[in-house]
């Protein structure tokens, strides 16, 4: 599977050498394995022929061009993007499926128990999605039904920002954001609950987007990062390093206005642009 044509085409440069238990077997096997999630744009999808895209896999590309500075490897790499569900993404990691994924993944303690995270590369807030002619103030939808994504933590999300302000709802999960919308716009569900950037992209894309509004109001804090394997320090820290030198370059501030042209990142974002790790 190929992505940015351009860009993979460089992965053969070879210098330096790293070791570590990940990039022994990336050495091993010639082949650098990319998860990505196939239903999250603008962040990670699939598009119609198969390929990801997104501002993910658009990082990925470039930190596995830094993982190949690091390489000595004399017929270059064959870097595979793999797509992921919301249900399988971290076991594949956790079991050395996948080497690094690359999708819309929120970093949070409990899933550190199955797998590490590299620094944050993406910050998003959730909010809801809902039809035009309704209120678009989170409070007003007490009592009604919302919609969520399954298996991710938005669903956790909205549940902790209901108990918090002490409202009831019917929460009801759906298998992939377009079912959600579908269910929106045909009166199924009252609310649509995800991150804004998804939100985003889901009402940019609609047939029926003169029928549909966001709210403005931002309901949590979302930081995503790059999942691997635990107990890999060194491969993490080659990551970490590859990150911070995208920063550093202003790497990270063109994939964004790469993948959502026009629109202007959110205050948590730009202050990543100032306080990711320095290089010295």
């Amino acid at each position: 599977m190929k992505l940015f044509p351009m860009m993979l085409s460089a992965l053969a440069l070879t210098c330096g050498l790293a070791s570590a238990q990940t990039l022994d077997r990336i050495k091993d096997t010639g082949v650098l394995t990319l998860g990505f999630r196939v239903d999250a744009p603008p962040l990670s999808y699939q598009r119609p022929g198969g390929e990801p895209a997104g501002y993910s896999p658009l990082v990925c590309a470039e930190v596995a061009q830094e993982i190949l500075n690091h390489l000595k490897l004399e017929s270059g790499l064959d870097v595979r993007f793999v797509p992921v569900d919301t249900a399988n993404r971290f076991e594949k990691v956790a079991a050395g499926e996948i080497d690094l994924l690359c999708g819309a993944a929120t970093i949070t303690l409990e899933r550190r128990k199955t797998v590490d995270f590299s620094i944050p590369t993406f910050v998003d807030g959730t909010s809801i999605l809902v039809r035009s002619d309704g209120p678009d103030q989170f409070a007003a939808y007490a009592g009604k039904k919302m919609g969520v994504r399954s298996n991710t933590t938005t669903k956790e999300a909205l549940t902790n920002t209901l108990n918090q302000a002490g409202m009831q709802a019917e929460v009801m999960s759906f298998e992939s954001h377009l079912d959600g919308i579908k269910a929106l716009e045909s009166g199924g569900i009252d609310a649509y609950f995800a991150d804004q950037s998804i939100l985003a992209s889901l009402h940019r894309t609609s047939p029926n987007a003169l029928n549909l509004k966001m709210s403005n109001e931002i309901l949590t804090i979302e930081k995503h990062g790059l999942a691997m394997a635990r107990g890999d320090s060194e491969f993490r820290l080659l990551v970490d390093t590859a990150l911070s030198k995208m920063y550093g370059r202003g790497s990270m501030q063109r994939a964004f206005q790469e993948i959502m042209p026009g629109v202007q990142p959110g205050l948590g974002l730009r202050a990543m642009y100032v306080i990711a790790p320095t290089l010295d």
